[in-house]
């Protein structure tokens, strides 16, 4: 049982949470205090820590499923669980269901909002796996689909969606889009050979490093932008400044001719920013709350 289990954290990468979980618990810290000026409660955090779990979840189980076939073609995920043989698409399916549960449960325990988003959140976990299929655009609707954490955080406490929410999602939604335009420069050839779309098929591994860059330029404005929204100070400052010099490093370890250190720009590099922008934050907000 405990195998099972193993393989089912290793099929929905559970390690990668680090990327987005901080910035489902930054939106519930930065919305709590614009709209109510206190921290969230632990109440509330359990049940975004649920729902983040069913979320991604559900997101990457569907994402295994859908591209199975695909998967098995290619030397670099031919080993996931699915085309490994490792779990059954049946075993899967009662998975995603029952991520989706977890979901469905916090959300209408957090507030009638939260309940009332479900709709559009189910729409673009489900959506996102496919738009490789027809569009290079694939990785903003990624992006449009993680920023959902820090925007759920939001919701989560507040119950209310106002301007510097949808300035935060946009931002999430730019980062993830610039470091998914770098990831999928590995399987360029692959994609190539069987019909799928992403910028680097588009516009060729040199274009798309540009345009993730322009997606990193336009996180800096929208985490500087955050800094004037949510009143912000000097310990967020820091963070930001940590996080443009990751951002650089990121970009500058890959290029058009050597992508042999992508795991890290990937992995290393984004787990660690969301982990930074998180604590500084918090550290912002609780000396601001105890002065």
């Amino acid at each position: 049982m405990f195998k099972k289990i193993g393989i089912f954290m290793q099929m929905i990468k559970f390690e990668h949470t680090l990327f987005a979980l901080p910035f489902a618990f930054m939106g519930a810290l930065l919305g709590s205090m614009v709209m109510s000026g206190s921290l969230p409660s632990w109440r509330d955090i359990g049940w975004i820590v649920i729902a983040m779990f069913g979320a991604r979840s559900a997101a990457m189980g569907l994402n295994r499923l859908i591209d199975r076939v695909s998967d098995a073609k290619n030397p670099r995920t031919a080993g996931r669980a699915i085309p490994a043989g490792l779990l059954k698409a049946g075993e899967v399916i009662v998975f995603v269901a029952f991520s989706f549960f977890l979901l469905f449960w916090a959300a209408f325990k957090l507030n009638p909002l939260s309940a009332k988003l479900l709709p559009i959140a189910v729409f673009l976990l489900v959506f996102y796996s496919f738009t490789k299929r027809f569009t290079w655009a694939c990785h903003l609707i990624l992006g449009l689909t993680i920023a959902l954490a820090p925007l759920g955080g939001w919701v989560a406490v507040t119950g209310k969606v106002d301007w510097t929410a949808m300035v935060f999602y946009f931002t999430i939604m730019f980062w993830t889009a610039g470091f998914d335009v770098i990831y999928s420069c590995q399987d360029v050839e692959f994609d190539k050979k069987e019909g799928l779309h992403s910028i680097p098929v588009r516009f060729g591994v040199a274009g798309a490093l540009k345009i993730a860059k322009v997606f990193h330029v336009l996180t800096g404005i929208g985490f500087i932008s955050l800094l004037f929204m949510a009143h912000l100070s000097w310990w967020y400052i820091a963070g930001m400044l940590i996080a443009y010099a990751i951002l650089f490093y990121e970009h500058h370890i890959v290029s058009p001719n050597d992508l042999s250190r992508l795991q890290t720009a990937f992995f290393t590099m984004n787990g660690v920013l969301s982990i930074v922008v998180f604590s500084f934050t918090l550290i912002d907000l609780v000396v601001q709350t105890n002065k």
